[in-house]
């Protein structure tokens, strides 16, 4: 394709192809394939004259050049939008409307007759007053009421102009809002959103290329090595390995055969499988956890809900003011100058928007947060509970000793174990599951049926005999299977030190097993900087022997924790510390813990956690650092150090503006501009971001 090069200086190009040269579908595809070269900043593409700005870095100026030289009308391929198009669309979009707003309120006062001009004020005053009845008729005294009091007086003076000036700067700031918030929620839904035009359908004749919005439940789609999973479904055919990491955070491929489940958003590594779709995508659980963030807002922060409140409550403040002026001054126009001024808008904007930006902002560093009072809960927690394996410790251990009784070879302890193992979402059994594979142990399902017991073990038939695996207490108390003297002498001489669970079959041990539960490399470094941070009580609580329990917390330097503790008593120990005044946030990742989160004021589910966990926790950290509990604590402290600076500017200045209304030194039209501005002031300020991006990378 030709081109003209329209601008060219360090840093920044400008070309153009002529008009129409490609659709605005095409120019996403172009702004997608520049952007993916390293220097290159920014990329803006404009269909209408074939024209592609390009901001870059250092010296990839031929770099730039070579790709558009090997652009290829016939070869060219729709992209989809980026967030940073929405975003700079959402801002073309928002300038356009405010534009068009004020060059028709000068347009008016310029061309339209006086009589007309007032029946339009009149009109457009109409909204207003409807949204002020409609408060009152509901018994709330709010900023409508105040919006339509404000406009009412301007025509009470006889001022249609001041009414109209009114209406405009409220228009804007609707505008802001809206605009505002859709930004925040784009990005929000950005950092998870699946991006899969096309699939393969399984049909009769063959497979069949179509649009994935054609794809019905019940269908088949077959998808190949390379390629997303783009809705949740059953395997019915084939066998792949399949990265999980977008739903799990686990960065190894997991094996996914005939019977399994896969979820949209996940990726096929290698091999292909056919996939019968269970759920659409607008209905996938990818998609389901952005329709959750986008609604978070349900979830609001205490500090919210109070600044919502507070905003109300200053309405009749106004008011009073504003009638204590004019009964003084018997001077309207300082009476309206009062009236002008809003103290509710822009505390209710600026709150939401804070707190949005700030669940933005941590989805983008792959920390998911159901709701802003879960961030204002971790700035405000002084205590905070660690379950210990999976979460303090590695996410990986490893199958340190096998140890085989009554006949058994450590082989065959090891094989049975993972048969039963793999049905346990822990990363114990995923440990269990891959030393049987590295040894070349076959473990093909031979059991009926697996009963799960909650915390504590597995339970199912293995070759017409009954078979358990799990903890001490599941084995010898729940299960009641006999606690050998040979069984104790192997726990003292051969497993200190290690976590131990236990096969047993038919009504005896078969074999132990002690897994080697390596300390996480950043955890000793965590829990000092957590203690720094003002954290009185750092609790470790596991369900591990005494030994195990005491090796890690003195490795961690941690000097309360609880060892051989049941999931009853997790939750227990929560509420407890929640009696004493304590504000608590737990971190687990298994089952067990789940009534734990749901007792604690804010639960953190780790990355490699339980489906139980992750449903039950208010914050999923999707990456395997545990500093990530540090960058929500600062991240969660800014946040409420901006709200409250916000508060501070809102009445300082606003109770200014109305100092200076009842002064007469403003105007009705100048506070109301003043305020207004103020108000967008504000919200741009709330959307900054909250932690330094070299943070984020490290």
């Amino acid at each position: 394709m030709k081109y003209l090069i329209i601008y060219d200086k360090p840093g920044r190009i400008r070309v153009r192809m002529g008009q129409y040269a490609f659709t605005r579908e095409q120019g996403y595809g172009i702004e997608n394939l520049l952007s993916r070269e390293k220097g290159i900043c920014s990329v803006e593409t404009s269909s209408s004259n074939g024209g592609i700005l390009i901001h870059y870095q250092g010296e990839c100026r031929q770099t730039i050049l070579t790709i558009l030289d090997g652009l290829r009308r016939t070869e060219l391929q729709a992209g989809k939008k980026s967030e940073e198009t929405k975003t700079r669309e959402l801002n073309q979009g928002f300038y356009g409307k405010v534009a068009r707003m004020v060059i028709a309120h000068y347009a008016v006062r310029l061309l339209i007759p006086s009589p007309l001009r007032l029946v339009r004020a009149v009109f457009h005053a109409l909204k207003f007053v409807r949204k002020g009845l409609r408060a009152l008729a509901a018994g709330k005294v709010n900023v409508e009421v105040l919006d339509a009091a404000s406009i009412l007086c301007a025509f009470a003076q006889r001022s249609p102009k001041t009414a109209s000036s009114i209406m405009l700067l409220l228009q804007i700031s609707e505008c802001l809002e809206e605009n505002t918030r859709k930004k925040t929620r784009n990005a929000l839904a950005e950092s998870l959103a699946v991006h899969v035009d096309q699939v393969w359908q399984v049909t009769e004749k063959g497979d069949v290329k179509v649009p994935l919005s054609a794809v019905r439940p019940g269908d088949r789609i077959r998808v190949q090595a390379g390629s997303l999973i783009p809705a949740d479904g059953a395997v019915r055919s084939g066998d792949a390995m399949v990265n999980e990491s977008s739903m799990t955070g686990e960065p190894m491929a997991v094996l996914r055969r005939r019977g399994h489940t896969v979820y949209a958003g996940t990726a096929v590594e290698e091999g292909n499988i056919e996939i019968e779709v269970t759920k659409l995508a607008g209905e996938s659980r990818i998609q389901s956890i952005v329709h959750m963030i986008d609604q978070s807002e349900i979830l609001k922060a205490g500090v919210q809900g109070k600044a919502e409140c507070l905003a109300d409550s200053i309405v009749p403040f106004s008011f009073a003011t504003s009638l204590a002026t004019l009964l003084l001054t018997r001077n309207l126009t300082k009476a309206m100058s009062v009236l002008m001024v809003d103290y509710s808008c822009a505390l209710k904007l600026s709150v939401p928007i804070a707190v949005i930006s700030a669940m933005r902002e941590a989805a983008g560093r792959r920390i998911l947060v159901k709701g802003g009072k879960f961030l204002e809960g971790f700035a405000q927690a002084d205590t905070i509970i660690f379950d210990k394996t999976g979460t303090l410790t590695s996410a990986a251990p490893r199958v340190a000793k096998v140890i085989a009784f009554g006949g058994y070879t450590k082989e065959e302890v090891l094989r049975d174990a993972a048969c039963l193992e793999e049905h346990f979402p822990h990363s114990v059994a995923r440990a269990v599951v891959e030393k049987a594979a590295e040894q070349s142990l076959n473990h093909q399902e031979e059991h009926a049926r697996v009963e799960y017991v909650v915390a504590h073990g597995i339970s199912t038939i293995l070759r017409e005999r009954r078979a358990q695996i799990g903890s001490a207490h599941f084995i010898f108390e729940d299960e009641r299977i006999p606690y050998t003297e040979e069984v104790r002498r192997a726990e003292d001489v051969e497993m200190q030190g290690l976590s131990v669970i236990y096969l047993a079959v038919g009504g005896a041990v078969a074999g132990m097993i002690g897994i080697e539960d390596p300390v996480r490399k950043d955890a000793a470094a965590v829990i000092e900087i957590l203690r720094k941070k003002g954290f009185k009580h750092i609790i470790m609580m596991t369900g591990d022997s005494e030994a195990a329990a005491a090796r890690v917390a003195r490795e961690l330097h941690i000097v309360e924790y609880q060892a051989q503790v049941l999931p009853e008593d997790k939750a227990g120990m929560v509420k407890k510390l929640k009696e004493q005044g304590c504000k608590v946030i737990m971190v687990g990742d298994g089952i067990n813990d789940s009534p734990a989160l749901a007792a604690a004021d804010v639960s953190v589910a780790m990355r490699d956690s339980s489906d139980l966990a992750k449903e039950v926790a208010d914050i999923t950290l999707l990456s395997e650092k545990l500093t990530d509990l540090l960058a929500l604590r600062e991240l969660s402290e800014k946040l409420m150090g901006r709200i409250y600076r916000n508060y501070g500017f809102i009445l300082s200045f606003n109770t200014l503006l109305m100092s200076f209304g009842i002064a007469g030194a403003l105007s009705p039209s100048v506070t109301s501009l003043l305020h207004n501005l103020s108000t967008m002031v504000i919200s741009g300020n709330s959307t900054r971001l909250y932690l330094e991006d070299k943070e984020k990378e490290s």
